[in-house]
C-alpha cells in the first residue's frame, strides 16, 4: 500500500474510533484558482505544490476533484522550493537524481502507486481522451547517468516529466505521458500514450530541437493531448501547437475498426512525476527539473483551451 493510502486509512480510523465525522474528500478544497474555467469540468487531478497534507508535508493535496494525494518521494518537504513558474505561483516541486554511481532508490520524484489501481483516478478508466499539462523547468542538458548498470558512462534514454500509469503498470508503463525520449537516436519531446493495458503505445514526437523547446533554467508550459477514440495525439508549448510526427504508421491503438474506442476499463495504478516507479522500487529516467501547476484531465483539451490556460497564468 502506498504512503498516501496508508495515511488516508489512518485518518479514517481516527474518525471511527473517536466518533468524529469524517468529512468528504473534497470538503475543504475549492477549484484551483490557477485553472482556466474552460478546463475545470474535466479536471481530475491538479498539483501546485502549495498544499501539503496537514501533519505530513511529504504528501501533496490534490486541487482537482479526485482527491488523489501524491507523495514527494525520498526528498519529502525539501522538494518544495520557492520558484514562481507563473503568476500567482508559490512553490514548485524539485525532482532530481541523487547518486548516479550507486544502485538504489533515492532519486527525488513524486507520484502515487497502488497495485490494485488508484480508485480516485477512475475517471481515466474507459475514457475517450486525456490531457496532461503543466509548467516545467529543466536543469539538465542530457539524460542522467544510468544508476542501474555497471557501465559508468551509460545513460538513460529518456527524461521523465509527468504521466498517468496503465491499469497493469509495473510503475513504468503509461496510459498517457509527457517526456523526453530517444527517437531514432535523437532526444525529442514526446506525447506517448497507450489505449489498452498490455497493448502497444503510440508516440507523437516534436520536430524542433528539445533544447529550443525546453531551454535549461527556463519555465515552459507544456501540454499533451491523447484522443483514444481517433488515435490522435498533440503537443503544445506556451499555448501553441508543436509540429511533430508519429513514430508508428500502423494502428498501435487498434482504432481502425468500429468504435467507440476508449481506454481499458481499469483504474490507473498511479501517477509518476520526474521519473518512473512511484512505488520506489527502481530508478528510471530521473529529471533534474522543477515542475508546477500539473493538471490531469479526462478529456482532449482543444487547442483554443490550451492557449487559454497558458495565457490565464503567463507572466
Amino acid at each position: 500500500m502506498s504512503r498516501a493510502r496508508i495515511v488516508a486509512v489512518s485518518l479514517l480510523m481516527v474518525g471511527v474510533l473517536t466518533g468524529a465525522g469524517v468529512p468528504p474528500a473534497q470538503a475543504d478544497r475549492s477549484t484551483a484558482h490557477d485553472v482556466h474555467p474552460a478546463l475545470r469540468t474535466h479536471l481530475v487531478a491538479a498539483y501546485d505544490f502549495d498544499h501539503p497534507v496537514p501533519g505530513d508535508p511529504a504528501l501533496e493535496r490534490d486541487q482537482g476533484r479526485s482527491g488523489t494525494e501524491i507523495e514527494l518521494i525520498n526528498g519529502g518537504a525539501a522538494m518544495r522550493v520557492p520558484d514562481r513558474a507563473y503568476r500567482g505561483s508559490g512553490n514548485a516541486v524539485q525532482t532530481r537524481q541523487v547518486d548516479p554511481a550507486t544502485t538504489g532508490n533515492d532519486d527525488w520524484k513524486a507520484g502515487t502507486w497502488s497495485a490494485s489501481g488508484v480508485r480516485t483516478l477512475r475517471a481515466f478508466s474507459a475514457t475517450g481522451g486525456t490531457t496532461i499539462m503543466g509548467w516545467f523547468k529543466l536543469n539538465m542538458d542530457s539524460p542522467a547517468l544510468n544508476s542501474t548498470t555497471a557501465d559508468p558512462d551509460d545513460r538513460y534514454n529518456a527524461i521523465g516529466l509527468a504521466g498517468l500509469l496503465t491499469g497493469d503498470s509495473d510503475g513504468h508503463g503509461v496510459r498517457a505521458l509527457l517526456e523526453l525520449i530517444d527517437v531514432d537516436g535523437e532526444l525529442r519531446l514526446v506525447a506517448l500514450g497507450r489505449r489498452l493495458d498490455g497493448g502497444n503505445s503510440q508516440t507523437f514526437a516534436a520536430r524542433p530541437d528539445w533544447r529550443d523547446l525546453l531551454p535549461v533554467g527556463e519555465w515552459v508550459h507544456l501540454a499533451a493531448t491523447f484522443d483514444f477514440g481517433t488515435g490522435a495525439l498533440a503537443l503544445y508549448r506556451n499555448g501553441e501547437p508543436v509540429d511533430g510526427f508519429y513514430t508508428r504508421a500502423d494502428d498501435p491503438w487498434l482504432v481502425s475498426g468500429p468504435g467507440p474506442h476508449v481506454t481499458t476499463a481499469s483504474d490507473p495504478r498511479g501517477i509518476k512525476i520526474g521519473g518512473s516507479f512511484p512505488q520506489d522500487t527502481l530508478e528510471r529516467n530521473p529529471c533534474d527539473c522543477r515542475m508546477d501547476g500539473l493538471l490531469f484531465l479526462d478529456s482532449v483539451v482543444s487547442a483554443r483551451d490550451v492557449r487559454r490556460q497558458y495565457h490565464h497564468l503567463a507572466r
